[in-house]
């Protein structure tokens, strides 16, 4: 059985990591591009966060990211900064 695994794009990518968090404490974060990737993967199939191939890492890993950044605001911040960075024709 195959798998359609979501993974950003080197061109989303670009985009997206300028707006992450740089304040770690403590223990280095896992691989951020990796983890985003799960997390879009969990939004846009509807799995639970338990179901989410191992390809993305632990799944307890991607949902307290998940949660973590939710709390501080980081998502919101970076749905916000996104359409400012893109190209202003596909913008509405």
């Amino acid at each position: 059985m195959s798998r359609n695994l979501f993974w950003l794009s080197d061109e989303q990518w670009a985009r997206i990591e300028p707006h992450l968090p740089t304040d770690v404490r403590g223990v280095e974060r896992a691989n951020d591009r990796r983890v985003i990737s799960g997390i879009v993967h969990v939004l846009k199939c509807g799995c639970r966060w338990c179901d989410c191939p191992e390809a993305y890492g632990p799944p307890t890993t991607i949902y307290n990211r998940f949660v973590r950044w939710a709390r501080r605001g980081i998502w919101e911040n970076l749905f916000r900064s996104l359409p400012e960075t893109g190209d202003p024709q596909t913008r509405r």
